[in-house]
């Protein structure tokens, strides 16, 4: 049966709940996102003899781990278990096929990726942590249809009156086309947290003030690190110094770890290719602006030595691709948490025509460096990744945008090294560092251009609490939320990675299944039985 046939007969069977009362729901577990978190609970629901259904707003299953983002952020591979180490276990095994290596052998692709990604694989878990986009993808979506789960692609919620609540419980869900999704329990596993905010769960965007938890790392940070420093680069578009540059604010906005509303960069996770037989040139978007690189040039110019890798990171991904960073549009995404769809389109395109414009500008401008435009010049698209978006990553990398506040929340004192404060019902663990990108560029009282918002602070490995990721029970007794989870903004800027998320998705997934199989709301399963069955399925709750 096709995908479109498919979806057509899932949504034909599905009933407009507004209209009349569900006695019985289309599933047992529908799971909101196709993210990477969202396919491993969707395929952990269904290992469990549960219907589940998986909506995607798109074409695709996996967000940024099969759009882009394959070098995998991960400080301890041990940390993780059960269906992550199941997934990063089939991309070992994929690589090992001398079939899958085009144009280089596996032991020259290991050589070049050993400093970028911790070696790459873990040949005593037999574990491959960096992949191409599309292999992945293939690869969850075989994991989807083995486990029998119903995935239901290009639709998303309706932007208004899009959930049923009564008594604390979701009762069924909207989509754009009118159609109704009813279900037992729901995960909401988007970036975004759309199903989490319809359903009227308490939730924050932006930082915290320091204040809130007793933190160190939150709210407003103008950076004044001499390691970072770009105050030596004059922010305004002439030597009038009347107007800034775009997306520069003229000054601080609040003082030093006092809370606002703004997000960290977002940007897009481009894989780019050297290898001539595959590769699609970079063109000049049509709405390309060169002042949006007008700092990055001045950078440029005023850094002796400055290099090509130390504008934008190459890590090496298998066949000649890269997974290409730090093309972040900073101050261009504040609005995108709670934008409208129509916004958030308007929005992914201008960060796509940002970093479009920026490959471009590196490889064409005349005031770039010679050498670091020869570089640039021998890159561009791979012809056979992202194929249906013009060789483009479809999922915009949303590094933060909702946060769930609930009756637990993971913060820094939860995370950091020094004096950390243990919790109670672990549901997976974190290893990365704090990592938040910059938010914006500003100019500070004395008149010169500062970063501002980053946090990079190393830690060990550290639990996730199960309370993190449940709603309060007075708001909600049968949603679980791993992504957009109950975190203050320091402690998410290290769980916001892809395996944290896969292994938290199959830790609401079993709850929710539990909670089925008890009868009771997902505030009250049984952390014992819960442990246990996390264990039996490989998760790793203990370092």
């Amino acid at each position: 049966m096709t995908r479109q046939i498919r979806n057509l007969a899932i949504l034909a069977l599905s009933s407009i709940f507004f209209a009349c009362s569900v006695e019985r729901p289309d599933y047992d577990i529908c799971v909101y996102g196709e993210s990477a978190s969202g396919v491993m609970a969707a395929i952990q629901g269904a290992r469990m003899g549960k219907e589940v259904v998986l909506i995607s707003k798109n074409a695709h299953v996996g967000g940024m781990a099969t759009s882009g983002l394959t070098a995998t952020d991960m400080n301890r591979h041990k940390t993780i278990g059960g269906l992550a180490a199941e997934f990063y276990g089939k991309i070992y095994e994929y690589y090992l096929n001398p079939d899958a290596w085009r144009c280089q052998t596996r032991e020259e692709f290991m050589k070049s990726t050993l400093k970028r990604t911790y070696t790459g694989k873990n040949d005593e878990r037999r574990i491959q942590w960096v992949y191409e986009s599309g292999v992945a993808e293939d690869i969850m979506k075989d994991m989807l249809e083995e486990s029998g789960v119903a995935v239901i692609y290009d639709t998303r919620l309706a932007e208004s009156d899009a959930v049923s609540v009564k008594d604390g419980k979701i009762t069924g869900i909207r989509m754009e086309d009118g159609t109704g999704i009813s279900a037992g329990m729901y995960i909401d596993a988007s970036y975004e947290g759309d199903l989490m905010a319809a359903s009227g769960v308490s939730y924050i965007v932006g930082r915290e003030a320091n204040s809130v938890y007793e933190e160190t790392l939150n709210g407003i940070r103008v950076n004044y690190d001499p390691t970072r420093d770009i105050s030596f680069i004059s922010p305004y578009l002439d030597d009038g110094r009347k107007e800034l540059l775009p997306y520069v604010d003229p000054a601080p906005w609040g003082r030093q770890g006092e809370a606002d509303g703004r997000t960290q960069a977002y940007c897009y996770r481009v894989t780019l290719t050297d290898d001539p037989s595959n590769m699609v040139p970079i063109q000049r978007p049509a709405d390309y602006n060169p002042a949006l690189y007008e700092l990055m040039l001045r950078e440029i110019l005023g850094t002796p030595g400055k290099e090509l890798k130390d504008v934008i990171t190459f890590t090496p991904m298998p066949n000649r691709k890269t997974d290409t960073n730090h093309l972040d549009f900073f101050g261009a995404s504040f609005g995108y948490p709670e934008g409208s769809y129509e916004e958030r389109a308007k929005m992914e395109k201008e960060h796509r025509d940002y970093a479009v414009g920026m490959l471009w500008f590196l490889a064409n401008d005349p005031r770039v460096p010679e050498e670091m435009r020869t570089e640039m010049g021998r890159w561009g698209f791979p012809a056979d990744e992202f194929e249906d978006n013009g060789h483009f990553p479809y999922q915009i990398y949303v590094r933060e945008a909702r946060r769930m506040v609930s009756d637990f929340v993971m913060t820094e004192k939860n995370v950091v090294k020094e004096d950390r404060v243990p919790v109670d019902r672990p549901v997976g663990m974190g290893s990365y560092a704090l990592d938040c990108h910059y938010v914006s560029r500003v100019v500070d009282n004395d008149g010169l251009l500062r970063n501002e918002g980053t946090i990079f602070w190393p830690t060990v490995p550290y639990q996730i609490d199960y309370g993190a990721i449940v709603p309060k029970r007075e708001e909600c007794t049968n949603l679980l939320v791993p992504v957009c989870l109950s975190a203050s903004h320091v402690a998410y800027s290290s769980i916001r990675m892809e395996p944290n998320y896969m292994v938290l998705g199959q830790s609401a997934a079993t709850a929710a299944a539990l909670a089925l199989d008890e009868g009771c709301p997902v505030q009250d399963v049984d952390y014992n039985l819960l442990s246990r069955r996390l264990l039996e399925d490989g998760q790793i709750l203990e370092y």
